[in-house]
């Protein structure tokens, strides 16, 4: 009997062709082994509307889950006519889709974090040192119920205040919409921390530029999960699907910029890359 593998693949962002040759590369069999995926399944790739098709159905049959990721959200957002969609998103085709509601609806249901074994979590920027694996767990379901919410009023309230950087400080005090805020700016947007887990929004470059002063990578701080999970996350392409420690592991390859998609093996800490083969 062939063994049963579980994958994570980092942000595909519509990158459709990327995600099917790196599919094969894994030689992936839908029937026994599970993609597990960072989030940011959509925005500047070729073909949004046929990665949102395909990772649904496999999640459908048991084969496949998502977190939720800052474009996914923005995606969302724009369905709900409360975010203006940008051309170089190139998500509209989502929403033009004869099944852009089905598709949009099952997407917003998505999960914040997720565990794909006992040992490991995912989310799609990572979690803040100052968070547990079970804080973590406990916070995302919160921003979840509210998303996912079948009152649609539920999740346009929340969708309309959702950009910001403020508080950028958690705080276990914080209540309604800025609480929410908070917990998805820190699943979903966070690089830079302070040692109290403060966010800085502004840098997105490789590891070797100047950073503001007083703030680093968040997994450069001593984690509360990290002591008992490995956290794997997406989301910081230039980090180039890095191994942080045998605690923390990138999986954003940087595909839709030209580079790489990549999947992480969980069972053996195999990493599997592919280029672009549109770009």
């Amino acid at each position: 009997m062939a063994k049963r593998y579980n994958y994570v693949i980092g942000d595909v962002q519509g990158c459709f062709e990327a995600l099917k040759a790196l599919l094969k590369e894994i030689r992936f069999d839908p029937d026994q082994d599970v993609i597990w995926f960072a989030g940011d399944l959509v925005a500047r790739g070729e073909n949004s509307v046929g990665t949102l098709r395909f990772v649904k159905k496999l999640a459908e049959r048991g084969a496949a889950h998502t977190v939720l990721g800052n474009h996914d959200l923005t995606l969302i957002a724009g369905a709900r006519g409360l975010k203006k969609i940008k051309p170089k998103d190139n998500t509209q085709q989502v929403i033009d889709a004869i099944d852009g509601d089905e598709l949009i609806d099952w997407l917003r249901r998505q999960p914040l974090s997720l565990f794909p074994n006992e040992v490991t979590v995912l989310t799609h920027a990572g979690i803040p040192c100052i968070w547990s694996a079970e804080k973590t767990d406990q916070l995302a379901k919160e921003v979840q119920a509210q998303i996912g919410s079948d009152d649609l009023n539920q999740l346009d309230a929340f969708l309309a205040v959702m950009y910001g950087e403020e508080p950028s400080l958690w705080s276990d005090e914080l209540t309604g919409m800025e609480r929410l805020r908070s917990i998805t700016n820190y699943l979903t947007r966070m690089r830079l921390t302070n040692a109290e887990g403060r966010l800085e929004f502004s840098f997105k470059d490789e590891l070797t530029a100047p950073m503001p002063e007083g703030f680093r990578p968040w997994f450069e701080f001593e984690s509360l999960t990290a002591q008992t999970h490995q956290i794997v996350f997406g989301h910081w392409a230039a980090l180039q699907g890095r191994t942080i420690s045998p605690h923390i592991q990138n999986v954003d390859g940087g595909a839709v910029w030209g580079n790489q998609l990549i999947a992480y093996r969980l069972e053996d800490q195999q990493l599997f890359q592919v280029d672009n083969p549109l770009i």
